[in-house]
This record gives structure tokens, sequence and C-alpha cells, in this order.
């Protein structure tokens, strides 16, 4: 049977219906819910065709899907005294035999209708008599139905001459389906459940990036994006659920997810929608941008298993104070209400109470205040019959479940005397002495309150604009300031080492929060047992077969000569009169020596055990089995073996070659079919290059961005797609500095691309212009000198500015229309060159730039991304004052990825480096050597979860400044900050001064003073103290003298240098 009805379900429900039925007849004045239906001798709910998917359910529908778990159209039920009449077809009627018969005291009876093939029976003229016998008939008075069976029943009804009375029972219909039992009330938790997720963990966070970033987005597509995580398109193009976010809700994990959808299109509203603020849930996205600045109101709701549950939030671009004074109001009153309404309270008082709170805070927004505070929901997402405003009389009862909307509309903006309105939505359970949050999230001040435009140091932004992290100067040093007069050294000193000392501080303890949270995830994500594995799966034993029987041998094997089968990848071996075939895998190598007239051959296998210290590279079904080690044969014809041999190695060497291939390509992915526009022009990027350039000469061709990808089509007719659901990341980087400008492309999965594999896709342009004659136009012939250099300087300048905003806006429509046809956003990156450093990541020196995101060099291939949320820690390597150059290795989070070595950065860029790692929150330490990180990663893929028990990383003594207690100890090794003591002999060279030295060029005195060999391998704040030190003595001195302290007559003289030997400079002595 294909649908299941639960029987215990209807039968419970049934009798809910009828107790409820009793009350109205014999104690109307209890409950004033059943007034309506004390005089009715029968209930009626009819159901036509099913409802557009925009029109909101019936209430007889969402009856239907309370009392029998499903939604059957056609379908009528007839509630009499004493049984329940349901007229249907014949196919449902089948369904439905599952709950014909005695239901408690009443009984069951279907009247099914005959086949549209068969001739009419007559199910309904007995079913239209059992209801034309009654006197007073309870229906849905507002409901009209459409349908075949429905205009046969209105056909009756009017040519009938005897019809009962009928009364409205709607108000009856909502009280029985209104108290919710306990199996109703976890679908609505797992209803809320869903909507608080997606609220925390993608509708706050996306409007987040949005307003951070001004993003252009319309508010409908955004409504767009929301609905689209909980999956998009159909047949073969069709995408789940959205786990990412949905793995973070709670109790998710093994819901059906064919049983959720969205109660209503969520609904997007900013001071940029054109219609205004509406708070009522028929209100529409529109297709404006989303405003940037002013409020925002979000709502939504879900339904599982037919269920409910709604949520509305508020966020507020800088907000005024009045702004956030309203909006607290509307939460204190929201957990006054939750207290106040509870089981026998009548909803117009829960609205006169919130009135009151109103009044009692602020007179002044009680005009402002909404008409209604919300309704009861459940299967039917309003229902009206308990709506929380002043005149409904309709008590509320425990277990019944509202949503409880509060709001201001028409509020006045002072600045720009703007209107804006303000919501809070929940949806709550009543309960015995008050009311519980089923939804919950996004209700504290930093998560609705964003201060884009700080006016103090107090007022932090939730998130800082997309902008370029401020260059960070050597040493923490500040920045110089043009000021008029002189500024004493000693003050300069001490600013530049409090600065430093805040600075280095600051990042030492950032640092160390990095490295407590990274073992901290490290302990979460490898428990003990089970968790996530480090290391890769073992190989698994894979069978090769020759052979499936003896017929399938060659028939040379007759001969029993050693033959190879190249077909069958097969050497046939001749054993003791038989012929074996050996699987070529399963052969190691073949070796042929000359001994006198003999020619031998040896075959030797793969076995266990034969490479010691090395990776086994082939598993076996069973390692302590017996096997064979190599087979040798001898013969006098060396000719043949020597063919035999060649004809062996050849086919290991192209069964090897075939495996390195498949393997290379075994994530390639093969792309869905690019679906082209259709009706109008796609966008188009002319004279562009691509690189990897596909096979063919090297001509400009043009890139298009179709429905769901980019295309690039050569003048050849070679095409290359990319799509937009396969982009990991986009960039563009202009042509400032550079000879091209470049729009680029990584990828998630790899495309094959000519011939090769690629994980990476750009389209470039170059920026000179192949038509502008730079060396003889007309105006050259007629003008010469430096106007015209200017001016062709100027023009050059003009043409590349034009060039980079042509290119970039190219960039953004890709980046609009991946996110439109993905619903999700593709943000475009555009590296920051003034944090970059060159560095050889690979063979050569590139220059390396740190985006948003990640870490890039795109100008020449091969090229380099770096996804910086993949990196687990950077080790900073070859630190030394010593050297010139310093390595960074920076380990994945996925540890089988093998780490990344870029090499020789300079070490005037240290400083840059580690305050831009530390600004992306990576985790880092340094060290004077470089370590052999294939062991070490090894050993943390054999287990990481005693790597991480052991201490993790702390190792790499997870400090940035580690490296200077390894230099005191190495005793060849100078500081490049020593100051020369008076022993050592000085070069009157002018070079050979020291970079501190305040002296005139002919003079090498510095302003240490008298050096010591105990200044050998001090670090730099102690030079700069006993630097202020001398300083300071310097100063008393020239009081004490009444004179310039600088002057040549006081200045401590330097000893002579040594007579020079054969012209060459005297040796500097070594300590």
């Amino acid at each position: 049977m294909l649908v299941e009805l639960n029987k215990s379900q209807f039968h419970s429900r049934v009798k809910r219906v009828y107790s409820g039925w009793e009350v109205g007849v014999s104690n109307a004045s209890s409950n004033e819910d059943y007034t309506s239906i004390t005089n009715a001798d029968a209930l009626l709910l009819l159901a036509g065709d099913p409802a557009g998917e925009d029109e909101p359910m019936k209430k007889g529908t969402c009856f239907q899907q309370w009392l029998l778990g499903y939604e059957f159209p056609s379908t009528f039920l007839l509630f009499t005294k004493k049984k329940l009449c349901i007229l249907c077809s014949a196919s449902k009627a089948k369904i439905l035999s599952q709950i014909e018969g005695p239901s408690g005291n009443i009984q069951v009876e279907i009247y099914p209708q005959a086949k549209a093939k068969d001739a009419p029976n007559d199910a309904l003229p007995n079913f239209f008599e059992i209801y034309a016998s009654k006197k007073c008939v309870g229906i849905l008075s507002k409901e009209t139905h459409v349908g075949k069976l429905a205009s046969e029943w209105n056909k009756l009804v009017s040519q009938a001459s005897n019809k009962p009375e009928v009364v409205d029972m709607s108000v009856a219909v909502s009280a029985f389906m209104a108290q919710k039992d306990q199996e109703e009330l976890k679908t609505i938790q797992i209803a809320a459940n869903l909507t608080s997720t997606l609220l925390k963990h993608h509708v706050g966070p996306r409007l987040e990036t949005i307003l951070d970033k001004e993003s252009k987005i319309s508010h409908d597509m955004l409504a767009a994006q929301i609905e689209g995580r909980l999956g998009s398109g159909e047949g073969d193009n069709a995408k789940g659920p959205d786990m990412k976010i949905w793995s973070k809700g709670k109790g998710l994990e093994k819901i059906d997810w064919q049983l959720v959808e969205f109660a209503y299109s969520p609904i997007i509203i900013s001071r940029s929608t054109e219609t205004g603020y509406d708070l009522r849930y028929t209100a529409e996205s529109t297709e404006d941008n989303i405003a940037h600045k002013g409020v925002l109101l979000v709502a939504f709701g879900m339904r599982y298993r037919s269920y409910c549950a709604n949520v509305g939030r508020t966020f507020i671009v800088d907000p005024t104070p009045d702004q956030e004074a309203q909006y607290s109001l509307l939460l204190s009153l929201q957990a006054e209400l939750l207290k106040f309404i509870a089981d026998g309270v009548a909803a117009r008082d829960v609205y006169q109470h919130a009135l009151s709170y109103v009044k009692e805070k602020n007179p002044e927004y009680e005009k402002n205040f909404v008409k209604n505070l919300g309704f009861g929901t459940g299967v039917e997402f309003r229902d009206s019959t308990y709506l929380l405003s002043p005149k409904n009389g309709h008590i509320l009862r425990e277990n019944m479940t509202l949503n409880l909307g509060l709001g201001f509309s028409d509020l006045l903006d002072d600045a720009d005397e703007s209107k804006y309105a303000l919501h809070i939505v929940d949806t709550i359970k009543v309960g015995k002495e008050g009311s519980t949050f089923l939804t919950d999230g996004m209700k504290s001040t930093k998560d609705f309150l964003f201060f884009l435009t700080p006016e103090s140091e107090d007022e932090k932004p939730k998130k800082p604009e997309r902008k370029a992290p401020v260059r960070p100067r050597a040493n923490g040093s500040p920045a110089k300031s043009a000021v008029a007069g002189k500024m004493l050294r000693n003050n300069r000193r001490a600013a530049q080492d409090e600065v430093h000392q805040t600075a280095a501080a600051k990042l030492a303890e950032h640092q160390r929060e990095l490295h407590a949270k990274l073992q901290e995830e490290g302990h979460i994500k490898y428990s003990e047992g089970g968790g996530e594995k480090g290391g890769k799966e073992g190989k698994g034993w894979k069978k090769f077969q020759s052979y499936r029987g003896e017929g399938a041998l060659p028939p040379e094997v007759d001969r029993l000569r050693i033959l190879v089968d190249r077909k069958a990848l097969s050497v046939i071996l001749p054993i003791h009169g038989f012929a074996v075939p050996f699987h070529i895998n399963t052969i190691k190598n073949a070796v042929k020596s000359d001994e006198g007239e003999f020619t031998y051959l040896r075959i030797n296998f793969q076995t266990p055990g034969q490479v010691a210290g090395k990776k086994e590279d082939t598993p076996f079904e069973d390692p302590d089995s017996t096997f064979v080690r190599s087979i040798s044969y001898r013969t006098t014809d060396g000719h043949r073996f020597d063919s035999i041999n060649k004809q062996i190695n050849e086919l290991k060497r192209d069964v090897n070659k075939r495996e390195a291939q498949k393997k290379e390509m075994a994530d390639v992915v093969e792309q869905d079919s690019l679906i082209e526009l259709k009706g109008r022009r796609p966008a188009k990027m002319p004279e562009a290059f691509i690189r990897p350039a596909p096979d063919g000469k090297r001509l400009p061709g043009e890139v298009e961005i179709h429905s769901n990808g980019v295309r690039y089509q050569s003048p050849m007719g070679q095409k290359v797609d990319v799509l937009f659901s396969n982009i990991k990341h986009l960039f563009f980087q202009p042509c400032d500095h550079e000879l091209i400008v470049i729009v680029h492309m990584h990828l998630k999965s790899p495309i094959i691309v000519g011939k090769k594999k690629t994980f990476d896709v750009q389209f470039f342009r170059e920026a000179t212009d192949v038509q502008f004659d730079e060396t003889g136009n007309r105006k050259r012939k007629h003008r010469y000198g430096d106007e015209d250099e200017i001016e062709m300087e100027q023009q050059e300048r003009k043409r590349r500015q034009i060039l980079n905003k042509e290119i970039k806006a190219f960039a953004e429509k890709i980046a609009e229309a991946a996110s439109a046809s993905i619903g999700e956003p593709l943000e475009l990156d555009v590296p920051f060159r003034e944090l970059s450093f060159e560095g050889v990541p690979f063979r050569t020196s590139v220059r390396l730039q740190p985006t948003t995101d990640c870490l890039i060099h795109l100008t020449d291939p091969p090229f380099l991304v770096v996804t910086l949320s993949e990196i687990e820690i950077a080790s900073l390597e070859r630190v030394q004052y010593t050297l010139k150059h310093f390595d960074l290795c920076l380990i994945f989070k996925d540890f089988t990825k093998p780490p990344l070595h870029i090499n020789s950065i300079q070490s005037s860029s240290m400083d840059d480096v580690k305050n831009w790692l530390d600004s992306v929150d990576i985790a880092m330490a340094e060290g004077p050597v470089n370590l052999n990180w294939g062991p070490i990663m090894k050993h943390v893929n054999e287990s990481p979860y005693d790597f991480f028990q052991n201490g993790g990383w702390s190792f790499l003594r997870g400090t940035t400044g580690g490296a200077e207690s390894d230099l005191s100890d190495a005793p060849d090794s100078e500081s490049e900050f020593e100051a020369e003591s008076d022993e050592s002999e000085e070069s009157s060279n002018s070079e050979e001064e020291s970079d501190f030295s305040n002296a005139s060029g002919s003079e090498t005195g510095s302003d240490f003073g008298e050096g010591s060999d105990s200044d050998e391998g001090d670090d730099w704040d102690e030079l700069e103290r006993k630097a202020a030190k001398s300083d300071q003595k310097r100063a008393d001195l020239k009081k004490s003298r009444g004179s310039d302290v600088d002057s040549d007559d006081d200045r401590p003289k330097k000893k002579k240098s040594a007579p020079k030997a054969n012209g060459k400079k005297p040796v500097k002595g070594k300590r």
C-alpha cells in the first residue's frame, strides 16, 4: 500500500471532535468555542480540487491534514451523531479503507464513487440523502470549492426541496485543532528548530555580509536564496538541502526532508522597498535592491509535516538612540507577555496588557503599536479564531501554539523624515502558568544592530568593511608625521619602543588564543575511538583476472613457451608442463643476463617486504601467504629472450603509465551541460586569452556569461565551459604594475582543458594597446620633448583605468550571475597589492598577494591559490637575524595534503607577513631551522588523537618569538645590531659604519658608546635601552660643560687604524 494512515492518531482525533461537539451541546457556556455547533445534527467538511501553490491552505484542508495526516482533494466528510461518512473516489477509498469500521462508539463508512470509465453509481445520492435528512448542519460557510464533485454537490443542493439549516462552524473546527497533543508539539518543535537554524546560520550571517560589503542584491533575490537552502532544481539538476547549514541545528539529523517546506515566501523589506514597510504576511519581497542603511525587516516560516513555525526579526544599520529604545521596548514587552500568556487568559486581555505596558513605558508609541499581536498557528498557519486583538474574547488554552508578533509601524526617522517599522516575531507554546519560546536566536543587540560608520572608538562595528588591512611598519614603529621643528631622538625612541611592545604584546596574546583554540578544536575533531581519521585510508586489495577459464587462453600456449599477451595484460609462463598466466600487475620486472652460451631470464614478482624502509606500494590480500619471489628460465636462443624481456618491460611501463593517468584524472569531474542564454545576448568579454590554453594557435577569443556558467570560445572553434556550481573562488586582478588584467576562477573540482587537468581557469587581456603606435605616431613627427612623453604617459594611464573598469564590471557580472544561479553568494575577490611579498612557492620567485579569503599568485603559471580557511597553522622557518631570507610553511587542516612551502621571503617582509597572518586568525610559530615535514605529517596522520593529546602543535613553540633563545647558543653567529668594542679594528671606509651612528662621514663612533663583549647577542629592545641610556649621559655631560656635546672637540675620538699593508685594508678581528 502506497500510503499508510496512522490509525491510532485518527481514532484519538475523531474522539476529540465528538468530545468537543458534546461539550457544545451539553454545556455551551463552559466553552464558547463550541457554541456554533450546539444545535447542529451533523458537521460537513467539503474539499474540491487542490488549491494553487500561491493560495493559502483552507481550513477544511487543514482539518483533513490534522485528522487523516494527508490532504484528500475532492473528498467530503460528514460527521453525524453516530457515524462518520466519507465520500471519495475509488482510488482514495482503497487508502481510506484502513480506517473503515468502528472508531470507539463511532462507525466510519466510506462511499466510493465509480471510476471515470465506469457508469456512475449511487454513492453521491446516498451521501446527499443522509445530509438532507438533517435539520441543522455545520459547514465552513466562507469557503468555496471548485471541481467536478463540488459542482455536482452544489447542483444537488440547489435542486433539493428539503434542505437543512446551515451554520458556520469555523470557530469549532479551530477549537478542535487548537490544543496540541505531545506528538503535534514534537513536530512543531522540529519546525521551530528548522526556522531558528536558518535564521541563525544563514539569514543573519548573509544579511551581515550584504551590509558589510554593500553587495547589490534585490529583496526577491535574497528571498529566493533563502528558499534555495531547502534545495532547488528538478530532475538531474536537482540539489538537495544545504546540510552545511541544517547540520548545525538541533535534532535535524534524521528528519524527512521531503516533508519540509516554507509556509510562505520569505519577506525582506528595507527602506528602498517601493511599497514601504508592511508588517502583514501577505507582503512580498520586491525587485528593488536592498538598502544598506536604516531598518531591514525579515520574516519567514517553515512547515514540517504540515505544522508551521514562524519567526521575524529587525536589523538596524547605524541605529539612532530612538530606534534602539524602541526595539528594547519590544524585547522587554515580549518577555512580559511570555509571563502573562497562560491557560485561561482571553485573547483580548493579552492585547490590553501589552497596550498598557507600552503606555506605561512610553505613551508616545501607543499610536504606532500594531493592531494585533499575532494568532494561533499549527496546521493552519494563520488561525484568526485566536487572533490576539482587542475585541477577541476567545480563551487561550494550555498546549496551544501562537505566532506572537510585536511591532511599531509608521515610525518617523528624524534624520530624513522617512517612515519605518520595527517588529519581532516568535512562535510560542501556551503553558499553565506562562508561555515558552519554540523559536529563538538573533535577539541580542550584537545580532541585530550594525554600526558601519562609528563616530567614536567606543562604537565598534560588528564587522569592518572590506578594506585592505593597513600595512604594518617594520618592528611596529609608528608612522612618521610631518611636524615642523626638531623631534628629540629620546622621545622618538621611547614612542617607538612603546608602540613596538604594545603591538608585539597584542600579537602574542592573540596567538596564544589561536593556539588554544586550535588545540581545543583538535580534541573535539579527533575524539578517542571515533571522530575523523587523519591519515589516508589504506589501499584496498585489488584482484586482477587474466582469463576467465582455460578456454580463454590463446592457442599458442600449447607450445609451452613464454608468451606475452598484451590484450589480457598477462605473461604466460610454462611451469612443470602447465601454462600458468600471471597478470602484469603481479610482476615487478624482468631481468636478462648472459652467461657463456646461455641466456637467463629472471622474472621478479611483487611480494611483501621486498623494499625495506620504503612505503609498501602494493597491498596484499594475505601478506602471510607463501609467495613466489622470482622465476628464472635458461635458453640458448638469446634473441628470443631479448624480445620477451623487452615485451614484458614495455607492457609493465605502459600499464604503470595508464594507472598513473587514471589516478591523475580520478578527481576530474564531468561537468553538466552549459545552458545557453535564450532571448537575449549574453554579456561578453572580447579579445580575451585563456590559460591554460587549448591546443592550437594562440589567438584571442570571447568569454560569454550564460545561465549556469561561463563559456570561452576561440576563433578556431574551441570551447571551454566552466559552470558556476564548480567555481570555488573568483578573482579580479587589475593591470596596475602588471602587463595584463585578469579574471581568474579557482575550481572546486578539476576539469580538462586541452589535454591537461586544471584547478584554475584564467581569462586575461593584455594591457598594452597593439593598435597604438608608441614609437612614431602623427603627433610625434611634429612635436618633440617632454610634453609629448607626459601626454603619452597620461594616455597610457587612462587606458589602463578604462581597461580595469571594463574587466572588473565583467567579473562582477559573473559573480552576480553565479549567485543567482546557484542560490548562494559568490564574492569577487581583489588582491591587496600593498600587502604582497616575494617568495618561491615553486621554482621561481613570484609576488604573492593576499586577498580577503586567499593567498594568490595569478600573473604567471603555475598559479597559486591557497584558501585561508583551510590552513591549520603557519610555520615561519630559518628565522635568524643573520639571514636575509626566511621560509613560510603552511600546514592544512586536511592532514593528508602535503604542506605548502614558500621559500626565500625577504626578512624585511617578516613583520608584514606576521601581522597579516595574525589579522586573518591563522596560528603561527617560528623557528631558526627548517623542519622535515614528511615524517612529522606521517606521525600526525597515524593517530591525530594521540598527537593532540600530547600537546598538538605546541612543539612548534606556539609563540612568535621563539627564535631568540636559539641564536644565543650559536657561537659563530653575530647579531646585525651588535656594537663593536674598542679593541676591534675599525675601517675608515664609511660603508663599515654602524647603521645607528650619529657621526659625520669621517668618523665611525657608535651611538652605543664603548662596546663590550656583553653586548653580543642583545636583542633590539635591550640595544634601544642602552642607546637611550647613552643619550642621557651625553645630555648630562652637556649640562655640566655648558657646550654642545656633539661638537668635534668633545666627541670621543676613534683610535687610529693600523697602517695598511700593501694597500690592503686591515682585517677585522673576530671574537
